[in-house]
């Protein structure tokens, strides 16, 4: 196990009723607030009139910025830093999924910052401050309510940037699992292959002596595989939106990932895809993530062998590790299409035109990949053995 310093400042509030938490929260942070959300499906779900009347409750100036794209884009960032700064607003709302958090994060850092948001989402100026946020979430995938990570996307450069700094940790997350109890079936299953794309981040290492890690990793992955069948038939079945969405936030708030380097080489590559294509990030994931595994699997057959073993039950008798490690992959990609999520590039239209675009979007920083280090020709061969 590695060395590690772990610190989480966000407050949870998890389960039902715990929108009223807002009364106890805002007061703390000033009297205008921004309320950030998307395409205004928290209007029909009761969310944005339940925000609104508790902000009018407590005397609150509110200000809106609505439409966060599924991939939120810089142009709305910035937006949302006008706002902030012209206002003079004391404190974000983010209330949505993970695109809107993300937005949101990318906004509060902007608001303290003199410059473009371009510049520290591509690392090239540190974030020293940001205005204090909250979150209010209705869909359970990304993690961000939790975590201190953002994904923006540059539309006019077709640029699709990870980014992060303590600096944009939220201060408390509301977390009723009633509110993603409208979340439609293909968001949903989207969702669900995103947190097990996170705990495979974490999942896949190098480093020694992490069975407390990999028990928590391989927890989480047999829950989603046990309870998605089960919502995709009870969409609103309020006990198994429970399930995934606390999935979901332990998937990617540090807790699996203490003491051990994760790999994150497929979220890179699944980025350049939907900078290209705009496609739903879960959707890339589903298509990639077992690529990868194939690709890299000879970096660490046993690690995919206690994969396959322990979380879809393959019986190893008689087997090496790497072909009980396939057939766990192939387990996953069966997984994954049972319930709805796309298996080839070619179900968004994608074909080889822009697969060299692609490619050098993915290596712009360089080669990249913990659990094996993927060069040009690596992502290349992902790509092709995705279409």
């Amino acid at each position: 196990m590695n060395r590690f310093s772990f610190h989480n400042p966000t407050r949870l509030y998890f389960g039902q009723g715990t929108l009223d938490k807002l009364k106890e929260e805002l007061p703390k942070y000033g009297k205008t607030v921004l309320l950030v959300y998307g395409g205004g499906s928290i209007k029909k779900n009761g969310v944005y009139d339940g925000v609104i009347g508790i902000l009018n409750e407590l005397g609150q100036t509110v200000h809106e910025l609505s439409g966060v794209e599924p991939n939120p884009r810089l142009s709305t960032v910035q937006k949302g830093v006008e706002i902030c700064k012209q206002e003079q607003v004391d404190f974000i709302i983010a209330a949505g999924g993970g695109s809107v958090i993300d937005c949101v994060k990318a906004i509060a850092a902007g608001a303290r910052y003199e410059g473009d948001a371009w510049d520290f989402i591509t690392h090239k100026a540190p974030v020293k401050d940001a205005l204090p946020f909250g979150t209010v979430l209705t869909l359970a995938a990304t993690g961000s309510e939790m975590n201190n990570g953002s994904v923006i996307t540059n539309w006019d450069t077709q640029e699709k940037v990870g980014w992060g700094s303590p600096h944009v940790f939220p201060q408390f997350s509301i977390l009723d699992p009633a509110f993603t109890s409208s979340v439609p079936r293909n968001q949903t299953v989207y969702g669900m292959v995103d947190i097990m794309s996170h705990v495979f981040e974490s999942y896949f290492h190098h480093t020694t002596n992490s069975p407390v890690q990999d028990g928590f990793c391989e927890t989480l992955l047999r829950t989603v595989i046990e309870t998605a069948p089960k919502l995709l038939e009870d969409l609103e079945s309020f006990e198994h939106r429970e399930t995934i969405l606390y999935s979901g936030t332990m998937a990617l708030n540090g807790m699996v990932s203490m003491g051990t380097t994760g790999d994150w080489a497929t979220h890179n590559i699944e980025h350049a895809v939907s900078a290209v294509y705009d496609i739903p990030h879960g959707g890339g994931l589903a298509i990639l993530f077992p690529n990868w595994m194939e690709h890299v699997i000879d970096e660490g057959p046993e690690r995919f062998q206690q994969f396959a073993v322990n979380v879809f039950g393959i019986d190893p008798t008689g087997k090496s590790a790497r072909e009980t490690g396939l057939e766990g992959i192939q387990a996953l990609r069966a997984f994954w299409t049972s319930i709805g999520a796309p298996a080839r590039l070619a179900d968004y239209e994608i074909d080889d035109s822009q697969l060299a675009t692609m490619v050098d979007k993915a290596m712009v920083y360089g080669p990249f990949g913990n659990f094996k280090k993927l060069d040009r020709e690596d992502v290349n061969a992902i790509y092709r053995s995705s279409l």
